[in-house]
């Protein structure tokens, strides 16, 4: 079992940076790939950026290309999303998420493939 907590969300405006992080309970944090995902209101949930369980393979979304990344700290068991040059479109309700395995890139944007959720971080970006 694993338990998911995000935190780092808020307010900004457009162009702004935030740092969201996803710390993770239990010790076998590192045997887990982690992933973000986001929804947006009336909108589906959709992929946002994924690492594996070793760190070393990433996939992201289009959309967050070169604004965006992923890193993991097996130390604290927290798996960070940096977000630069935040867009109004950005706005969502951001959640972290493990799965058991790593994916290929189809997969990994899955979100039915991942075991555990966080309760999500509120980011509004504003123009």
């Amino acid at each position: 079992q694993v338990q998911l907590a995000e935190s780092g969300g808020g307010l900004v405006q457009a162009g702004g940076s935030l740092r969201l992080s996803c710390a993770a309970s239990g010790r076998t944090f590192s045997s887990y790939a982690m992933g973000w995902f986001r929804q947006a209101p009336g909108k589906e949930r959709e992929f946002v950026y994924y690492i594996s369980r070793g760190g070393g393979l990433t996939y992201y979304a289009d959309s967050v290309k070169g604004r965006f990344t992923i890193s993991r700290d097996r130390a604290k068991n927290t798996v960070y999303l940096q977000m630069n040059s935040l867009k109004p479109e950005d706005t969502a309700v951001y959640y972290c998420a493990a799965a058991r395995l790593d994916y290929v890139y189809g997969l990994a944007r899955d979100a039915g493939r991942y075991d555990y959720w966080g309760q999500g971080t509120q980011v509004t970006v504003s123009s």
